[in-house]
This record gives structure tokens, C-alpha cells and sequence, in this order.
């Protein structure tokens, strides 16, 4: 055994010998990596004399076209710099010391050790090496390319890494382009939230409540002239649009500014490194790129149920609306629907909302059913029922919607069913959004995706096509928010282009669902938390309270505003989650949010001194324990 273990470490030393000779006299070109070209050094280049850390090493992969990552225990090295060699290509190596590997894996997501750098992408081993060969793949991404980085996207994301790698000094083009929706509406640069999410919702949503407040003048002594108070669609419409083209002027100024070549075309992958790119007028061009990146966002979901189609607007359509919709029917539970049924009843509108399973499917279900007591009170009506068709009666007109029948299903609890019309001015259909990922040409290239067509990363770089990354809603796994999406965006371009190992943080994401009331949370939710943790390990601290601007007024709100701590009883009341139901909940749960970033406990919380009278100070005066089953009573001033 000893003399075994002898030669082993004799082979090994000759290897590692042979590995870290250099020719220091001799530069290689780069350019022209066609295969069979004689090599103009040694094959191997050491960019270290010591074992390397977990910095050193990404560091190294953003300046060297080929860089080899090894350890004390990897023998299969000289395969991969004979591989290499054939396409005159000079492998660099980084000796990793034993204490990084963990690190470094954890990065990259992969299993083990060697690792193979290509151009600063990481392509795994030996392994995916000869598969990246075989697919010709290999060859065309060591050759040159007119661009760095090619941005299929002009969302938050998308914009937001083009502009960081720019920075970087990367040559760069972002290539966005609308498909029409169904009923012909299309956009500028700047994605979903800016021209048909956020942004407008966000401002509908503040002209619902600025109604509100206008009869809550009344009790603070505003004397109102009497009579119904009415909104202008047209001019709110207006408005929101006039906003939304300075936003998307602006996104095209900053492109400018920075270099980023801006291209107004549908991208569709023709090669491993090439794409085909389609303007509006048809005319086709093809460009190259040694990087993509894929930040195509997400569109309507739209079911197979007749005339649904020819019926049905979605939020593509909502906010540029020439005429106010009247009757509204939003169809499904997200909060998409929740926000529009919100803000459209706020402006006085009739509403209906139709959902067949439980709303806001991954938000805390306690909250969401506050939500829907709260709305139903507000006059919006929730119905259980199936749609089956939905019959255009009438055409709208420039100022005025049109009449939609919709033929739904009523399945009683003695199983029968009942089938029954209503007529709408309009039918929002709001039941989820897909990526529509089939028309970029993923397949030819391999890039594996999920059943709803979203990218499966190793963090952001696609698991089985190294060069391609994915960022934002179109990402597996990834939170559907833009603030997620930019993040994203600008930390994985400093990560791949200066070797920085900052990682964006998907967990404990700050967000706000935009109903009447306001739901913020961040964390876990109640039934997320009782699934991973037991019921048992879990305290919940809550209480109901009246926001002190409510108090002279004749609001409803004032029975339903609500927060509440989920903590982990054996770490000491870890917070696990906050969720708020109030006016203004974003502007709350932000600040707190970072709380669960540094792992606050309950008794944190308890410690902080609130700001009085607001109703953030809720959450630092929580005693009520939900297994107690107190009654919850609003109290203090």
C-alpha cells in the first residue's frame, strides 16, 4: 500500500510540475481559434505560485479566455489542456487551496472540482467539455464576436445589466420588441412595470384613493360642494401615459449616454452564438455575441375557453384604455386581479371578481382572506363560478365600453351545476402570466427550461448552455418582482465580468400587493412556516389596530388594518416573517424588511422605540400570541 501510495503521489507531482510551466516570452493572438492551428506557447500558463482563494480565482476567469480551476485531487487535467491545445488555445490554472472549493462550488453551483472557464463563463468538467466538442458549440465560442453581451429584453433587468456591463467596458446591445397582445397594444423600452405593471397600477391605485380622501375631507372640516364626485377617465388615462413615455424616452436617452446599441427587434437564436434579429418593418439582421442574456419577462396567461380571446382584455390593455371600462369581470385570484378590482371599484366602477381556487396562491392565506372581507365590504363581489364562453355583444367604441356575455358554471355543494350569464363592459382575464420562451429558438441551442418555459439556472447562468444567462420572472425559481430582476441584472454582471463574489439574495424579498388596504410582507407566511417548521415551533404575534388618520372618518377600514410576527420559538423568537395590512404597507414593510436580513429575533422588535402615532409602531408592541385565541382589540391612541 505504501509503495501504491508512493507512485501515486510521483504521478501527481509530475503533473503538477507539468502544469505550472510558462512561457513568459511568448503572447498568443486573439483572434483566429480555428481548430488545428499550431499553438504559439506552452499549453499552460500558472497565474499563481500559491494555492489560489475563492476571489483569485473569478478574478482570474474574467481576464483569461480559458482558465482551469484545479485541486490537490484532480488527475484528469492534462486531458482538458490537450483538448484545448487543438484549437491553439493557452489554458491558464489557478491551484485552488482546499479551504475555497466549498466557496467557490457554492458560486458556481457545481458538484465538484476541476472547473473550466471559458471567456469568464464557467462550463463545469472534462465532461461538459467533450459535450460542448461534440455540439461544435466549443469552436464557435472561441471564436470572436461583435459583441460582449447581448441583452434579449429591455425590461428593469435587462436595462439594468446592460448599462453595469457597459460600465465595465464591455460592448453591448439590448435587443427589445413587443409582440402585440391580443387586442393589439404594444409599448416602449422599458418592460411590464413600466408601461403596463408598477407604474401605472401604482398610479390608478392613487387616483382610486385620492376619491377617498376627498370624502374624508369632509370630516376634517373641508367643506366639499355636494354631489357625486366623478372621475375623468380620460384624463387619468392620459396622464398615466404621458408619464409612462417620459419613462420610456428617458430608458432610451440612458442607452444612448452609455454606449449600449439599442435595437428596437425581436431576437431569435440561429446559432450557438448567433442571433437572427426581426425589426418591424421585417428586415432581418444577424449578430453575434460571445454572451446572452435572456430577461424577456412574462405575458397574460389567456385559458382555452371560446371567445375568450376575442372577449377578453389583460393588463396589457388596462391602462391605455380610450374609454373607462364600466361593469368589470376580473377573472382570477392573483394579485393582479385583486390590485385592478381594487382601484377600478375605487373610481366608482362596477366589479365582480371570478376565482375558482384560493387568492393570492403563495402569500400568507390568512392575509388574503382579509383582503377579500375587506374588499367584498368595499361593494367588490366574489364569485366562485367557471367560465365556459364568453360572447361579444357589443363592439366599444373610442368613449364608450363594449357588452360581453359570459356563460360560467355554479357548482352547488350536492354536486349539481348550474349554468349562468352575466353581461360586462369589460372582462379582465388576470388568472397568471407564462414566459414565452418558445419563439427565441432555446431548443437549437439547448438551453433546458422548466414546463412553464422559464430558464433552470445554476443561479442565473443556464444549466446546460454555459455562455447564456437568464434574470428576472423568466428565471426558474426567481422572485416576480422588478426590484428582484435589477438587482439581479447588475450583481451578476459585476460577478462574471470582474470576478466580484457577491450573489443576489432571492430569499427574505420585501414586497406589497396593492389592494385598497395595502398587504406588505416579507419572510415566510404563516402556512409556509408551520410547513417547514411545525405548528408547534411557531409563535405568532398579532394584533388589529385603527390607522390615527382613520379615526374621525366613517371608513371601514378601520375593523380590518392588521399585522403580525411569525417567529421560530426554539432560536429565541427568530422572525421568520411580517406581513401589515394598512395604507401606505410598502412604505412600512421596506424599512423592516431589512430586520429579517440581519436576523432579528421578536425581542428586537420589542426594544425598538416606534415612532408615535404611526402605524409601524405596531409592529414594535405585538404581545398577543395567536394559539391564545385573545380577542383582537385595537387599543391606545
Amino acid at each position: 500500500m505504501l509503495s501504491v501510495g508512493l507512485l501515486f503521489l510521483g504521478i501527481f507531482r509530475n503533473i503538477q510540475a507539468y502544469l505550472l510551466r510558462t512561457n513568459a516570452a511568448d503572447k498568443r493572438s486573439r483572434r483566429g481559434n480555428r481548430p488545428g492551428r499550431e499553438a504559439l506557447l506552452s499549453p499552460t500558463s500558472s497565474l499563481v505560485s500559491s494555492k489560489a482563494a475563492a476571489d483569485a480565482v473569478f478574478k482570474s476567469a474574467c481576464k483569461e479566455r480559458v482558465l482551469l480551476a484545479y485541486t490537490d485531487y484532480n488527475l484528469d487535467i492534462t486531458k482538458i489542456v490537450n483538448l484545448f491545445s487543438k484549437y491553439g488555445e493557452t489554458v491558464s490554472t489557478v491551484h485552488v487551496s482546499n479551504d475555497a472549493v466549498k466557496n467557490i462550488l457554492e458560486i458556481v453551483r457545481w458538484p465538484s472540482m476541476p472547473l473550466i472557464f471559458v471567456k469568464g463563463d464557467c462550463c463545469g468538467g472534462l465532461k461538459e467539455l467533450h459535450q460542448l466538442e461534440e455540439n461544435g458549440a466549443l469552436n464557435e465560442w472561441l471564436k470572436e464576436h461583435q459583441y460582449d453581451l447581448a441583452v434579449i429584453g429591455g425590461g428593469s433587468g435587462g436595462l439594468a445589466a446592460a448599462k453595469e456591463a457597459v460600465h465595465f467596458g464591455k460592448k453591448v446591445i439590448c435587443l427589445d420588441f413587443v409582440k402585440p397582445s391580443t387586442m393589439g397594444t404594444t409599448w416602449g423600452l422599458g418592460g411590464t412595470c413600466v408601461n403596463v405593471g408598477c407604474i401605472p397600477k401604482k398610479l390608478m391605485h392613487q387616483a382610486a384613493l385620492l376619491g377617498e380622501y376627498i370624502e374624508d375631507a369632509k370630516m376634517f372640516g373641508w367643506e366639499i360642494p355636494e354631489g357625486t364626485i366623478k372621475l375623468n377617465w380620460h384624463q387619468l388615462k392620459n396622464a398615466v401615459q404621458n408619464h409612462i413615455a417620459s419613462l420610456n424616452w428617458g430608458y432610451r436617452v440612458q442607452l444612448k449616454e452609455k454606449s449600449v446599441t439599442y435595437m428596437n427587434s425581436y431576437a431569435t437564436f440561429t446559432g450557438s452564438h448567433e442571433l437572427s434579429v426581426k425589426n418591424k418593418k421585417g428586415k432581418v439582421e444577424k449578430i453575434t455575441s460571445d454572451r446572452f442574456l435572456i430577461a424577456v419577462g412574462l405575458r397574460p396567461r389567456f385559458p382555452d375557453v371560446p371567445g375568450v380571446l376575442e372577449c377578453c382584455i389583460s393588463s396589457d390593455d388596462l391602462f391605455s384604455l380610450s374609454y373607462n371600462p364600466g361593469k368589470t369581470l376580473c377573472v382570477g385570484a392573483s394579485y393582479v386581479s385583486l390590485e385592478c378590482a381594487g382601484f377600478l371599484r375605487g373610481i366608482g366602477n362596477d366589479v365582480t371578481v371570478m376565482v375558482r381556487s384560493i387568492l393570492l396562491r403563495g402569500f400568507d392565506q390568512d392575509m388574503a382572506e382579509r383582503i377579500k372581507k375587506h374588499m367584498i365590504e368595499r361593494g367588490i363581489k366574489f364569485i366562485p363560478y367557471v367560465p365556459v364562453k364568453y360572447e361579444k355583444l357589443k363592439e366599444p367604441t373610442n368613449d364608450e365600453p363594449g357588452l360581453i356575455r359570459v356563460h360560467t358554471i355554479q357548482k352547488h355543494e350536492d354536486g349539481t351545476e348550474v349554468q349562468v350569464a352575466e353581461d360586462f363592459n369589460t372582462v379582465l382575464m388576470a388568472i397568471g402570466r407564462d414566459a414565452l420562451t418558445d419563439d427565441l429558438g432555446l431548443d437549437l441551442v439547448g438551453v433546458d427550461r422548466a414546463k412553464s418555459g422559464k430558464i433552470i439556472g445554476r443561479r442565473e447562468q443556464s444549466v446546460s448552455c454555459p455562455y447564456i444567462y437568464a434574470i428576472g420572472d423568466v428565471l426558474n425559481g426567481s422572485p416576480e418582482l422588478t426590484p428582484v430582476a435589477i438587482q439581479a441584472g447588475k450583481v451578476l454582471m459585476r460577478r462574471i465580468l470582474t470576478g466580484n463574489c457577491e450573489l443576489t439574495e432571492y430569499n427574505k424579498v420585501p414586497t406589497t400587493v396593492f389592494t385598497p388596504l395595502e398587504y406588505g410582507s416579507c419572510g415566510l407566511s404563516e402556512d409556509a412556516a408551520i410547513q417547514k417548521y411545525g405548528k408547534e415551533n411557531i409563535n405568532v404575534y398579532h394584533n388589529v389596530f385603527i390607522p390615527l388618520e382613520y379615526a374621525v372618518t366613517d371608513r371601514k377600514e378601520k375593523t380590518h388594518c392588521y399585522c403580525k410576527l411569525i417567529c421560530l420559538k426554539n432560536e429565541q423568537d427568530l422572525v421568520l416573517g411580517l406581513h401589515i395590512l394598512t395604507p401606505n404597507a410598502g412604505e412600512i414593510i421596506q424599512g423592516f424588511a431589512i430586520a429579517l436580513k440581519f436576523d432579528a429575533k421578536k425581542a428586537d422588535f420589542d426594544r425598538l422605540i416606534g415612532i408615535h402615532p404611526t402605524v409601524a409602531e405596531n409592529f414594535t408592541m405585538l404581545t398577543l400570541l395567536k394559539e391564545d385565541g385573545q380577542v383582537l382589540k385595537a387599543t391606545g391612541c
